[in-house]
């Protein structure tokens, strides 16, 4: 029988003594909200979330919140610079709506441009097109929305006008129901890829925003959107979507987490159970093998994670260096792995070493890079 303690049969070592004596508040934070064994009291929940708001890593982070209406926060979708994707570590972290007044003054920004089709836009330079104009993507609309949803203004008029284009631009793809990359049709540029292919990124976006209304709120075909994604990863050897690929960059955790990866993959994907517990074994198997390569690429023996891979400027963070193990990196994953208890005994058939590598790989996966500290205990 699967209990909620089950996921330590895949994690490996319990992590939560470490990190509920950690010096990082938000890790903290994150463990006793997300990983704690029995309940907890939400008097103690309000004061974890306090002190993590109050630490230096989410003060440090909201330091570095940029301007939207001037272009300097709508870099690449995939950048660390690109606000909403900073918005959404700081929710990821414990931040509410009325916590951090720069940061509502972040979202505010977001909020107030918004074209009448209910697609949130982005000022920048588009390619071929100077100067900076407001323009949307997909992947613009999917990552504003769900900031809007995560701040707590899901029942505002823009935001309900925005959920139900994204709904509307449900597709069925080359590859099966799901997101396309859509142009700006001022603009008419597009991202890279054929016509009428999934774009993986943002249909995970769409995925994850929906996964935070009521079911009831929800519309159909989320649930053929997922098998979609896993359909994606299952064909990885024989086809790749325009610069998606599955190989060991792709299963090494980025810090932070911010774009196309197994973290994105399965930090969705856990949000629809029914993705896996279905008539379709493949399903099963297909989330099997992405847990087994999100704890054999990223997780150490002992249980914790030191970041193998990491975002320039962010050295000052734990999850931002490859030196030591990481209170959040560890707190983050393994919320992400507590979703597929029930996964364990598939997870544990998986022979990493034996999956097919993605296309254009040499056929055989390349193992993890090896852990710096081997087997050693956390200080």
């Amino acid at each position: 029988m699967y209990t909620s303690e089950t996921w330590l049969e895949l994690w490996g070592d319990d992590p939560r003594p470490w990190l509920l004596s950690s010096c990082e508040e938000p890790a903290r934070w994150i463990a006793l909200h997300g990983l704690a064994a029995r309940q907890v009291d939400d008097a103690a929940l309000d004061e974890a979330r306090r002190a993590a708001v109050a630490s230096a890593t989410v003060q440090g982070l909201v330091t570095r919140l940029p301007r939207w209406d001037d272009g300097t926060g709508a870099s690449g979708h995939e950048s660390p610079s690109y606000l909403p994707n900073l918005l959404q570590l700081l929710a990821d972290l414990g931040v509410r709506a009325g916590d951090v007044e720069a940061v509502d003054d972040a979202v505010d920004a977001l909020e107030a441009h918004q074209f009448d089709d209910g697609r949130f836009a982005s000022f920048g330079r588009a390619p071929g097109r100077s100067p900076p104009v407001w323009h949307a993507l997909p992947c613009d609309t999917h990552s504003i929305t769900e900031v809007l949803l995560r701040y707590g203004r899901g029942d505002r008029p823009a935001i309900r006008r925005a959920l139900e284009r994204i709904a509307t631009d449900l597709l069925a793809t080359n590859q099966g129901h799901a997101w396309a990359c859509v142009p700006d049709p001022e603009v008419r540029w597009r991202g890279p890829g054929r016509v009428g292919d999934v774009c993986p990124q943002v249909t995970l976006e769409a995925l994850r925003l929906f996964s935070r209304l009521d079911p009831a709120d929800r519309p159909e075909g989320l649930e053929l959107a997922a098998a979609t994604m896993l359909d994606v990863w299952r064909r990885r050897g024989k086809e790749q979507p325009y610069s998606f690929g599955h190989g060991v960059r792709f299963k090494t955790v980025k810090w932070p987490p911010l774009w196309y990866g197994i973290y994105w993959m399965l930090d969705t994907l856990g949000r629809y159970p029914q993705a896996w517990d279905s008539e379709r074994a493949t399903d099963r198997t297909a989330v099997a093998e992405l847990v087994a390569c999100l704890i054999t690429y990223n997780v150490s023996p002992d249980g914790t994670v030191t970041p193998r891979s990491a975002y320039r400027g962010f050295g000052g963070f734990s999850f931002g260096q490859k030196r030591a193990p990481s209170p959040i990196a560890t707190a983050l994953l393994a919320v992400v792995a507590r979703r597929f208890a029930d996964l364990v005994d598939d997870v544990n058939d998986v022979e990493v070493e034996r999956l097919a590598s993605s296309k254009g790989g040499s056929g055989a996966p390349r193992p993890p890079r090896k852990d710096p500290r081997g087997t050693e205990a956390p200080a």
